[in-house]
């Protein structure tokens, strides 16, 4: 009973790895291709943004007055 498991997991995650490697494409199954052309078309000057590391703040939001930061107006 064990090794009849063991056997059907071992199939399953084959049957899993050639699925989600496009080889069982030929045959009409294969995960759906996921793009969103409409989301990049969108962008506006992407290569301008700025990643900061954690607890870096731009010189911009620095020197802003201490009563106008994390108030709700």
């Amino acid at each position: 009973m064990l090794r009849l498991l063991a056997l059907l997991l071992l199939l399953a995650n084959g049957a899993y790895f050639a699925w989600s490697h496009d080889w069982l494409r030929l045959y009409g199954m294969g995960p759906v291709q996921q793009s969103e052309p409409q989301r990049v078309a969108q962008q506006i000057r992407p290569r301008d943004l700025l990643l900061l590391k954690d607890g870096a703040t731009p010189a911009a939001t620095a020197s802003a007055p201490a009563g106008t930061q994390g108030s709700i107006p």
